[in-house]
């Protein structure tokens, strides 16, 4: 029951309500199970957990599982789309607010996802594809 009350133990230090939310948002599948197993080895024996209660608890299990795989998917299309957008732009000239908070203009050498954001190389700047103001086709060399 440790694994379990230290997830729900009052805070020891003056922490922010979102640091609490912070903790259930990082439990896992294995960490509900526990709970779950918990549940039944200390409930009352004279008045036991009934077999629609736990069929409602699984469904949430089986239900925060889809959730978990449809967020992956989500995140991982998403980063796919990021890195396409980005690498349409390698060879075109564009303008932008670098990570220095500085305008450039320049031709996109190259680019990398970093932290799930597409990032543009031009020169020696770093700019986000959310920063970009501006794309013209570079002149033929």
């Amino acid at each position: 029951m440790s694994a379990v009350s230290s997830y729900f133990s009052a805070p020891t230090t003056n922490t922010s309500v979102s640091a609490d939310s912070d903790r259930l948002n990082d439990l896992t599948m294995s960490d509900f199970i526990r709970m779950m197993v918990a549940q039944l080895e200390n409930q009352d024996p004279m008045s036991p957990m009934s077999n629609t209660e736990m069929l409602q608890q699984v469904s949430q299990m089986r239900s925060i599982t889809a959730n978990d795989r449809l967020t992956n998917s989500i995140e991982s299309l998403s980063i796919g789309q990021a890195l396409s957008t980005a690498s349409s732009l390698i060879g075109k000239t564009i303008t932008g607010v670098n990570t220095l908070n500085q305008s450039v203009t320049g031709k996109v050498e190259k680019v990398t996802i970093e932290n799930g954001e597409a990032k543009l190389y031009v020169g020696s700047s770093i700019i986000n594809v959310g920063n970009v103001t501006a794309i013209a086709d570079s002149p033929e060399e």
